[in-house]
């Protein structure tokens, strides 16, 4: 009955892409138990859970259907256009995982796909032991695409062994979905984790780098497509920007060699600067994404930020503008009819020649800016340009102020006013860039030297790179055969070494200090000492503070009027700063006629936030030695 019922009613609609439950009783009763019945005496154990659902009566099997989104089979297949292969890791039942993977595009007929439940899956990548063979691995998941009845141990064994896996030259780049706190373990793993933002629990949500806020599969291909327009924005910046640095060094450099001058001056290198930095990277940074971006391939992590396309490019426009600049640097007087501006002297007027220079040389930069827009060889360089407000109205800003800069600029920009016609002659040499990109354009790149490209390198190289740079300015042997460990305990060491130099430089202080406070002491008793052999008049008020010289008084020194003022005065001060003057130490007689000093009084202080001062007094009980006195001072609390 049950196989019949498996054949006939479940896998049916499992194929139909149905999930199934099964509806089932069992009646418990204290009364005599019928058919189907069970009779207790005492309160079941609900706990026994292998008991209590023994020997149902199955009622109905419910098919339950969880749509696919219209959306996603369009965007999974434009994840496949765009080089990302889409694979289905599911608890459903097999016949169920593959009916939806054909609904959504994962797999189709004639494809060369695997479909594997997850005993299967363990049993082919498992060896005698149990442990993962990454070779056995390595022969299951370039075909697998839908991995059925799986746990999450699963999921993350299989994000794990693509990115161990070895069999491409470039390693695999694998994004996770995930919404349950089973799936933190992947989601963590995988180079990008995707967690559901709605249906997502908080722990899935930690361990991803991203949050889908739709929980829709089509957000994955519009974070794809701004993840390759940001590299790109970055790519046509450093295109542009390098071919105006290397024809602005290689002129002045040759200006400098060949004339003792610059023909691009001060100002104007700095107007070019701000070109350069500033509006170009507005404009070119501010691209937004096309879909033309997921028809490729995705880049590799060892792709070199600067490809040989893009070298192409950079060399190609240096050579048309360097070529330009030095012609009519050195024959542009004749072409123009014009004075020379070479071997001018500084209070000489701004000339011609060199204005004509430094216009033709922002015209090209500016029309370089838009073959910059296009880095894999694309020829129509227009494309798209009227979509990007950013970009041309910087574009015809920068126009605009180099109009006024040339024509008003006078002796701040060291230009002189240019003609209708060699306006002309300027733009027209600035729109030559255009038709040279089609030249440099029609060279194959593939042609090229690979030592063309620069930047190249996976991460984990720049990083352990960077370690080792870092273990080289602590002191530390950088040499490429030490393990990360050692490198590590190296460092350790090294800056266990520096705290423990501190604390030895902190604490000799500290002992400096106390034996300065200790001679202190024992100069303030040998004072009292020497005061009780002279007699004198006594003060009025005697405080002496660890921090002030312990004055021996002289019987001429405090007449009895200035006594009395002392008096008032100390009183006045010990009231505002909350101090109780002590008049005589505990254990000690008192005498009129002992001058002041033969009080030792210690007063620790504590200054607050609002201004406020505390003193609580400590006073050291004298002893009749000077042995035992020493003892006693050093005993102390001294503060």
């Amino acid at each position: 009955m049950q196989d019949r019922l498996v054949k006939e009613v479940i896998e049916p609609m499992a194929s139909d892409g149905l999930r199934t439950i099964s509806v089932a009783f069992r009646d418990f009763v204290p009364t005599k138990a019928d058919i189907n019945q069970v009779h207790y005496e005492v309160e079941p154990n609900w706990e026994d859970e292998e008991n209590i659902i023994a020997n149902l009566t199955c009622l109905c099997v419910v098919g339950i259907e969880d749509p696919v989104r219209p959306e996603v089979p369009e965007a999974i297949r434009r994840c496949q256009r765009a080089g990302i292969t889409v694979r289905m890791v599911t608890g459903d039942n097999i016949n169920t995982a593959r009916s939806i993977s054909m609904k959504c595009g994962i797999i189709r007929p004639g494809d060369d796909f695997l479909i594997l439940e997850g005993k299967e899956f363990n049993r082919r990548i498992r060896d005698a032991s149990g442990e993962v063979q990454q070779h056995l691995l390595d022969k299951i998941w370039p075909r697998l695409r839908v991995l059925a009845r799986s746990s999450p141990t699963d999921k993350f064994t299989l994000v794990k062994g693509i990115i161990d896996s070895k069999l491409s030259v470039n390693r695999e780049v694998v994004a996770v979905t995930g919404d349950g706190t089973n799936d933190g373990p992947a989601l963590k793993k995988a180079d990008v984790g995707f967690a559901m933002g709605v249906a997502g629990t908080d722990v899935a949500k930690e361990a991803s780098d991203i949050i889908l806020t739709d929980d829709n599969f089509s957000s994955i291909v519009k974070a794809v497509m701004w993840g390759r327009n940001v590299y790109d924005s970055i790519a046509k910046f450093l295109q542009f920007q390098l071919t105006v640095n290397v024809v602005a060094v290689i002129v002045a450099f040759v200006g400098a060699c060949a004339i003792q001058d610059s023909p691009l001056k001060a100002v104007q290198m700095l107007w070019v600067n701000l070109i350069m930095d500033t509006l170009a990277s507005l404009a070119l940074a501010t691209e937004m994404p096309t879909s033309d971006l997921l028809v490729r391939k995705p880049y590799g992590r060892t792709k070199p930020l600067i490809s040989r396309t893009m070298m192409k490019n950079i060399l190609g426009h240096a050579c048309y503008q360097l070529i330009v600049v030095f012609l009519l640097l050195f024959l542009g007087p004749e072409i123009f009819d014009i004075d020379t501006g070479l071997h001018a002297k500084p209070t000489d007027p701004p000339s011609q020649h060199f204005t004509i220079i430094f216009n033709t040389f922002v015209m090209m930069t500016l029309f370089n800016e838009i073959n910059a827009r296009k880095i894999h060889g694309q020829r129509n360089v227009f494309s798209g340009i009227f979509g990007n407000p950013i970009f041309y109205v910087i574009w015809l800003a920068t126009a605009a102020l180099q109009v006024l800069i040339v024509q008003y600029g006078g002796q701040a920009f060291s230009t002189s006013e240019l003609t209708f016609d060699q306006w002309m002659w300027c733009t027209c040499l600035g729109c030559g860039v255009l038709v040279w990109g089609q030249l440099v354009t029609t060279i194959p790149t593939k042609r090229l030297p690979k030592c063309l490209s620069w930047g190249s390198g996976s991460p984990e190289e720049i990083a352990a790179s960077v370690s080792l740079m870092d273990d080289s300015l602590t002191g530390a042997d950088s040499k490429d055969s030490k393990r990360t460990g050692q490198i590590l305990w190296i460092r350790g060491l090294t800056r266990l070494q520096t705290q423990l130099r501190v604390v030895r430089a902190f604490k000799s202080t500290l002992e400096d200090m106390e034996e300065r406070r200790s001679v202190h002491s024992l100069h303030s008793l040998h004072s009292l000492r020497s005061s009780r052999s002279h007699p004198g008049n006594r003060p009025l008020s005697d405080i002496s503070y660890i921090d002030e010289d312990v004055k021996t008084p002289s019987p001429n020194d405090y007449p009895y009027e200035q006594q009395q003022a002392a008096t008032n005065n100390t009183s006045k001060q010990s009231q505002a700063a909350n101090i109780s003057p002590l008049s005589i130490s505990p254990g000690v007689e008192s005498d009129p006629h002992v001058p002041c000093s033969d009080t030792v009084s210690l007063v620790d202080r504590q200054i607050y936030p609002n201004g406020m001062t505390t003193a609580t007094p400590t006073v050291p009980t004298l002893m009749s030695t000077p042995a035992a006195a020493a003892s006693n001072i050093n005993n102390s609390d001294w503060r």
